[in-house]
């Protein structure tokens, strides 16, 4: 079946977190002196945050959304920590502020507006609207549809939500493609009838390498970066 419409994680396959949070750490960490690995702690708080967003609402109503869980993960953080400099405005220029601002990865924009000439492009996300809406301003990305996990009322990787987000596009899940750098994701989408594509993000974690750097023998396309998905989709 003809793939109609292409639904992008947003978080890591599009966004830059690693660098954004690093970025934010830093800032504060140095405002106080302090000497820490910024980056690992960066991946920490990523690993922290997504294991307490994924599958969120599978059993009763989901009752937060990711930045939600990004200013309580921090609270802990910190305090395990024992940056006890940390301000209310430092926390949250690292919580709410960074991940609202972060960059996406060069290859997109370019590849966005190619892509849009064939398919519709939608935002399909963990993140909160806001998040979304704020990162698409800041990196001038049109996207033609946000789904946000958020708006479901449940998180993946739960089957529900990838076949509301087809249902919302007036599709079927045949004539979607989940786009991803990450197995759970597309692994989950292919399970309910998507296509699926895998993305390269080597550098998402920073230096360490991405937990899933090696994608499943199943997905129907595996690209180096965007412009290499352009050129697989728009022959």
């Amino acid at each position: 079946m003809t793939i109609k419409a292409l639904t992008f994680d947003t978080g890591g396959t599009i966004l830059d977190w690693h660098s954004g949070f690093k970025a934010a750490f830093q800032k504060i960490g140095n405002k106080y002196d302090l000497d820490y690995d910024w980056g690992a702690l960066s991946n920490e708080y990523r690993r922290r945050t997504l294991k307490q967003m994924l599958n969120h609402g599978e059993h009763t109503p989901a009752t937060k959304n990711f930045d939600d869980v990004h200013a309580h993960v921090l609270e802990d953080l910190v305090a395990e920590m024992h940056f006890d400099k940390f301000t209310a405005n430092d926390k949250k220029s690292i919580a709410w502020d960074a991940l609202h601002a972060l960059d996406c990865w060069p290859d997109f924009p370019d590849a966005l507006t190619k892509l849009k000439q064939k398919f519709l492009c939608v935002s399909f996300t963990l993140l909160s609207y806001r998040a979304i809406i704020d990162t698409a301003r800041k990196n001038h990305l049109s996207w033609d549809a946000v789904i946000s996990c958020e708006g479901i009322g449940k998180y993946k990787v739960l089957p529900d939500v990838y076949l509301t987000c087809a249902r919302y596009l007036q599709l079927t899940p045949e004539e979607c493609c989940m786009v991803a750098s990450h197995n759970f994701d597309l692994d989950a989408a292919k399970n309910c009838g998507f296509k699926t594509a895998f993305i390269r993000r080597p550098n998402e974690w920073g230096h360490v390498e991405p937990p899933q750097k090696i994608p499943s023998p199943h997905h129907d396309f595996v690209a180096n970066d965007f412009n290499d998905l352009v050129n697989q989709l728009t022959p």
